[in-house]
C-alpha cells in the first residue's frame, strides 16, 4: 500500500470512528432525554427557547456595534432603531408562542414601552391582542372535560373562534340556555405545565427580572411574588371569586361596571361571565379629545378606588382589560392577578408616599429608612433622594398635569437607571415587592394616560381617595353621590 493510500485509509477510519461516536452520542443523548420526567423536559425546552432568543439578540447587538464604528450620529440612530424594532418583533413572536409567565412579562413590558420606535411598540402591543389561538376542537375538549358536556350542549350558541387570546387562555362568545350573552374564557391545554415549568425555572426568572429591575430591588422576592400571583391565576375559580367581589363592590356605580360571573358555568379551567359590550382601547385612542379625557379619568378613578379604599388591585393596567360602552360606562375585566396588601404592608407604603406628595425630602428619607426602603447606612442628600423617588409622582404635585407618551419612560429611567443621574440613590434602595406592585400601578396607569394625552387635576382626584377631599370633577361628584346612596342603604 502506498503512503497516500495508507493516509487515506487512516483518514477514512478516523471519519468512520467519528461517525460511530457521533451516532453513539446522539443515541445516548436521546436515551438520557427520554429518561427525564416530562416537567423537566418542558422546562429545558422553554429555557432553550429563551437562551436562543437571547443569543440572537446578542449577535444582532454585536453586529450593530461593529457597523456603528465610524458612523455618524444619524446612521447610529438608524441602526439602534432597527435593532429595537427587530428585537421587539422577535420577543413578541417568541413569547406569543410560548404563552405562560414569560409572555406575561412581555405584556408588562409592552404597556410602558413608550421610549421605543413606533414599530417596536406595535410589535410588543401584539402580545396584548394577537396571541395565536388554540384549535377550536381543543377549546371544546377543555370545556367538556371541565363542565361535563361540550359547548354545543351547554350553550344555546357557541362561537368556536375566540374573540380574544391571552397568556394562559382565550375567550369565546356564547349564549346561555336562558338567553344571556356571555364571555367564556377557556384555559389552554398544558398552560398549567408551561407556567409550572417557568415558575420552577427560578434562576431564569431571577436573571430576567434583575436585568430590568432596580439595582436595590430584591429580584428573588419579586419573582416569588410573581410565582404566587401566577399560581393563583391558573385556577379560574379564584378569578371568579375575585371578579365577584369587585362586581359587588362596584354594583350600581355610575361609570364603572364589572361583568357578573355565571358561577354554574365555571370551573378550574373555564370562566363564564356576562358579556361586556363596547369598543377597545385603540378606538378610544382615535376618538375625540373629550372622549379620551373622560375615559382617562374613569380608568384613573377605578385604580385609585381599588388601591386606596380596598387595598387591592386587579393585576396590571393594560389596554386589553377594558371595554368602553356607548353609554359612557367602562367595563373592567380580567381579575386573575389580584394583589392584596395587608394592613401593615399598606401602611408602610403610605408612610413613604405621604412625604413624597407633601414635598418633604427630610421626612421621606427618615421614613424610608424606618421601614427599610433605604439602607440605614446611606449618607445621601435628602433632596437627591426625593428627586429620584418622586419622579413618577410629578402629576400629583401640580395643580394640573398632562400625561404624554414619553413621561412614563422618562420617570422610570429617573428612578431605575443604575448608571443615571441618581445612580447613588438607586444603589442604596432596598425596595420590597409590594412597593414595586404599587409603582407598577403608577407606571402602568401613566402609560395608558400618556397614550390618551390625559389632562386633569390628578393630585386633587387622588386626594379624594386618600383623604376624603371634596370631589374635584363632575365624575367625582357622581361617584360621591353613589357612595352616599350605598351608605344610606347599608351596602
Amino acid at each position: 500500500m502506498t503512503a497516500d493510500g495508507a493516509a487515506r485509509r487512516r483518514a477514512g477510519l478516523a471519519v468512520a470512528s467519528a461517525g460511530v461516536l457521533g451516532v453513539a452520542g446522539t443515541l445516548a443523548g436521546a436515551m438520557w432525554w427520554r429518561r427525564l420526567p416530562e416537567p423537566r423536559r418542558l422546562r429545558l425546552r422553554r429555557s432553550a427557547r429563551i437562551w436562543r432568543l437571547s443569543a440572537r439578540r446578542a449577535a444582532h447587538l454585536g453586529s450593530v456595534k461593529v457597523r456603528s464604528v465610524g458612523s455618524d450620529a444619524q446612521r447610529r440612530d438608524a441602526l439602534e432603531a432597527d435593532f429595537a424594532i427587530r428585537t421587539a418583533q422577535d420577543v413578541a413572536a417568541e413569547l406569543g408562542q410560548m404563552k405562560g409567565v414569560l409572555m406575561k412579562l412581555g405584556q408588562l413590558a409592552s404597556v410602558i414601552a413608550d421610549g421605543l420606535p413606533p414599530e417596536a411598540r406595535q410589535a410588543l402591543a401584539s402580545l396584548q391582542a394577537d396571541v395565536p389561538p388554540m384549535d377550536p376542537a381543543l377549546a371544546a375538549d377543555v370545556v367538556r372535560a371541565e363542565l361535563g358536556a361540550g359547548p354545543e350542549q351547554l350553550f344555546r350558541s357557541w362561537d368556536p373562534m375566540p374573540v380574544a387570546a391571552a397568556s394562559i387562555g382565550q375567550v369565546h362568545r356564547a349564549v346561555t340556555s336562558d338567553g344571556r350573552t356571555v364571555a367564556v374564557k377557556v384555559q389552554y391545554p398544558g398552560a398549567a405545565d408551561a407556567i409550572a415549568a417557568d415558575l420552577d425555572n427560578a434562576e431564569l426568572l431571577y436573571s430576567m427580572v434583575a436585568s430590568v429591575a432596580y439595582r436595590g430591588l430584591d429580584a428573588h422576592a419579586v419573582v416569588d411574588e410573581l410565582r404566587q400571583r401566577m399560581g393563583e391565576e391558573l385556577d379560574y375559580r379564584t378569578e371568579a371569586a375575585n371578579q365577584t367581589a369587585f362586581a359587588e363592590r362596584f354594583a350600581g356605580h355610575p361609570f364603572i361596571t364589572v361583568p357578573t360571573v355565571v358561577t354554574d358555568l365555571c370551573s378550574q379551567r373555564v370562566l363564564t361571565t356576562e358579556w361586556a359590550e363596547g369598543t377597545g382601547f385603540a378606538e378610544v385612542e382615535a376618538a375625540t379629545d373629550d372622549r379620551r379625557q373622560y375615559v382617562a379619568e374613569v380608568l384613573f378613578r377605578f385604580a385609585q378606588a381599588s388601591v386606596h379604599h380596598h387595598r387591592e388591585f386587579n393585576g396590571d393596567p393594560h389596554p386589553g382589560n377594558y371595554r368602553f360602552a356607548a353609554d359612557g360606562s367602562v367595563a373592567f375585566v380580567d381579575f386573575g392577578l389580584v394583589k392584596r396588601w395587608d394592613p401593615v404592608e399598606f401602611a408602610h407604603l403610605m408612610t413613604v408616599l405621604d412625604p413624597v406628595l407633601a414635598g418633604d425630602p427630610e421626612a421621606l428619607v427618615e421614613r424610608m429608612q424606618d421601614v427599610g426602603f433605604l439602607r440605614a447606612d446611606a449618607r445621601l442628600d435628602p433632596q437627591r433622594v426625593y428627586d429620584c423617588v418622586a419622579a413618577p409622582y410629578e402629576p400629583y404635585l401640580t395643580d394640573e398635569f398632562t400625561f404624554t407618551p414619553s413621561f412614563t419612560t422618562a420617570s422610570m429611567r429617573h428612578v431605575a437607571d443604575p448608571t443615571g443621574e441618581h445612580r447613588d440613590v438607586v444603589a442604596a434602595l432596598s425596595l420590597p415587592p409590594s412597593f414595586v406592585v404599587l409603582n407598577r400601578v403608577v407606571w402602568g396607569m401613566s402609560g395608558l394616560l400618556g397614550r390618551l394625552e390625559a389632562t386633569n387635576r390628578w393630585g386633587a382626584i387622588l386626594d379624594e381617595y386618600r383623604h376624603g377631599a371634596p370631589p374635584a370633577t363632575a365624575l367625582g361628584a357622581a361617584e360621591a353621590r353613589w357612595v352616599a346612596a350605598r351608605q344610606i342603604s347599608g351596602r
